[in-house]
């Protein structure tokens, strides 16, 4: 008995010989090619870059290409110090200080918060709809959009309601910070219109137990930066790395009965899953 043989076609991809990137120029040793000697960030030097500019001047600068004015890093860095840490209630840090009272390895904590401040309740993949929803929406009356969505939408009977991405309930009611901190970006002279939108809009929420959510002021902000909705996720999981490590580190050497485990009588099993 013969074996068939299969021919198998190739797809015809013609990959690139090296790596090709605009955002970094490495100038190799004379002696050695794989030592770098000067490096360029779009086309700025990076030795005088650590000389001139900020930490904050030089992250813009690698996610859109361009140095900030004063405006957009005073903009960018009163948002990141507003949103530095999550706190103990949001499961990103939940899942850093868990994963430091585990033991686990504190290489692990940061991703392991990281990946969970990804996600699309109060992270990340929330932002980059967000900032979706902005630039499609905000030409829009934000009264009267409400009320659209009012009629459309259904309100949950148990939990919050993110009405739109950024925007909704918190443990019940209307989180008053990030509508604080909206407030203070808006006096800065680097604020745009989109926030200002969305002040209208979170007002316009108000009457029915909504408003800002952390996610929803950064999207506004990242938008008027002139940052795509791309760029968001990540910058939003950035902003929030110090606090997940903070928490999770402060939990690393202590025993694992620092957090709290709930007793076996708390723990509620559904009806069908008991005839399973």
């Amino acid at each position: 008995m013969h074996e068939k043989t299969v021919k198998i076609k190739k797809r015809g991809e013609q990959f690139t010989s090296r790596t090709i990137t605009r955002i970094w120029q490495e100038e190799p040793c004379l002696d050695n090619p794989y030592l770098t000697e000067n490096c360029r960030c779009y086309g700025y030097d990076l030795l005088e870059l650590v000389q001139k500019q900020s930490f904050i001047d030089v992250v813009f600068l690698l996610l859109s290409g361009e140095l900030p004015t004063a405006e957009q890093v005073k903009l960018l860095e009163t948002l990141m110090v507003s949103f530095i840490n999550p706190g103990p209630r949001h499961p990103a840090t939940r899942a850093a200080m868990n994963a430091g009272v585990g033991r686990t390895f504190n290489t692990h904590i940061l991703p392991i918060g990281l990946s969970v401040m990804g996600g699309k309740h109060l992270g990340g993949e929330e932002v980059t709809a967000a900032m979706r929803f902005l630039r499609r929406q905000s030409k829009k009356d934000p009264a009267q959009l409400v009320d659209e969505l009012l009629d459309k939408g259904e309100r949950p009977e148990e939990g919050d309601w993110h009405i739109v991405p950024g925007f909704g309930s918190r443990f019940g009611g209307i989180d008053p910070l990030p509508q604080k901190v909206a407030a203070i970006l808006n006096e800065l002279s680097g604020s745009g219109a989109l926030l200002k939108w969305g002040i209208n809009f979170a007002a316009a929420l108000k009457p029915h137990g909504m408003g800002w959510l952390s996610t929803g002021v950064s999207a506004a902000v990242f938008c008027d930066l002139g940052l795509h909705p791309r760029v968001g996720a990540g910058l939003f999981q950035f902003l929030s790395a110090p606090g997940l490590l903070a928490h999770g580190l402060e939990l690393s050497n202590k025993p694992r009965t620092s957090m709290p485990f709930l007793d076996e009588d708390d723990y509620v099993i559904a009806e069908e899953a008991r005839k399973r």
